[in-house]
């Protein structure tokens, strides 16, 4: 039997919890990009692909080098393995520097393990080449098999890491370094904590500082000098606020039984009343020989048992405003399992008693 956690978010009324803006919200433009490319290992241990893609890739990476392989003639080599590369590109990356690189296996690779990333291109959506990946890969996985069938295989031994694996080319240009307003994008939509965070820049700032755009947004006045708008910029997402807390959810995953409560829900007045009703049916089939020198035939007949039990549990009553303690301690005294505690929110979503919303995953 699964067992309910109920993760209950109790927060005291009169605490606020105040948290910096750059905790709650990023700067407009300031984001990664992710990149993507292909590529061949090399030097694996008998364990590469036996595709024949990987070999038209191989003749063209050594033909690009100078060497020419005799036409018609497949190189099938089982120390070679086409990948595909794909790394992130932080905001503000320079040429020069290194972001580290994930090599999955595209072929029909037995594992990475011991292999060498060959120089490949990192390519953006926009197609250009922002850098270049090349190096030892690190796989935590392992498999292995022996001659009568039998393997065993330990984590994934067809993706590996190249920490610091690429170089960055060419840098991303962003919004931050031209002149006008910053923007200030909420983690999370709200407009309390857009319009709490317009008033906490205001307040230290001056006013008119800050103004919302909507509930996501919030557009701040700074510097056009790049070298004072990253001292203004620091300056703004240090100042602290206090969020919104977030609406009354109750989310049920069913699969794992896991309920997940905040602290904002309330159930109005109602009582539930939860039982359990158990109908066994049990076959018993029952076999009829014939008599003596009748010349009848051994038949089967089937023979059904079926009983009915009710548990005769109590109901009980949600009071006005109830809290989220009493609702954790009203389902624990009945017992309730992951589909019961289902039904009873579903009833009191549907009888209107419920003043949150109900997700179930």
């Amino acid at each position: 039997m699964k067992t309910i956690i109920l993760l209950a978010m109790m927060l005291i009324a009169n605490v606020v919890q105040a948290e910096r803006i750059k905790d709650i919200a990023a700067v407009a433009g300031v984001r990664s990009n992710q990149l993507v490319g292909y590529g061949l290992v090399t030097g694996l241990d008998k364990s590469g692909d036996k595709t024949r893609f990987t070999g038209q890739a191989l003749r063209n990476m050594v033909g690009k080098l100078g060497m020419t392989l005799p036409p018609g003639i497949d190189p099938k080599s089982k120390n070679v393995a086409l990948v595909s590369v794909h790394a992130e590109l932080p905001p503000f990356a320079k040429p020069g520097q290194t972001i580290d690189v994930t090599v999955s296996s595209m072929g029909d690779a037995k594992s990475l393990r011991g292999g060498s990333l060959v120089m490949s291109p990192l390519r953006g959506a926009d197609g250009n080449v922002y850098a270049v990946a090349q190096g030892n890969l690190v796989v935590g996985g392992l498999s292995a098999s022996g001659q009568d069938g039998s393997k065993i295989t330990v984590n994934n031994p067809l993706v590996g890491r190249i920490p610091n694996g690429a170089t960055v080319e060419r840098s991303v240009p962003t919004g931050f370094e031209q002149g006008g307003d910053l923007v200030f994008n909420l983690n999370t939509p709200d407009f309390t904590t857009a319009n709490r965070m317009v008033g906490a820049i205001n307040k230290m700032l001056g006013a008119d500082t800050a103004r919302a755009i909507d509930a996501t947004s919030v557009s701040v006045r700074s510097p056009v000098n790049p070298a004072q708008k990253v001292e203004f910029t620091a300056m703004v997402e240090n100042i602290e606020i206090a969020p919104d807390d977030a609406p009354a959810k109750v989310i049920v995953n069913s699969r794992t039984g896991t309920v997940i409560i905040n602290s904002k829900v309330r159930v109005q007045p109602s009582a539930v009343s939860h039982g359990s009703l158990t109908v066994t049916i049990s076959e018993n089939p029952q076999v009829s020989q014939p008599g003596a020198l009748s010349q009848g035939e051994t038949v089967v007949t089937p023979k059904s048992e079926i009983s009915v039990q009710e548990e005769n549990n109590h109901m009980f009553v949600f009071n006005p405003g109830v809290s989220l303690d009493e609702i954790v301690q009203a389902v624990n005294s009945v017992g309730a399992a992951p589909s019961d505690l289902v039904a009873i929110l579903e009833a009191l979503k549907s009888a209107g008693a419920l003043r949150a919303e109900l997700i179930v995953i």
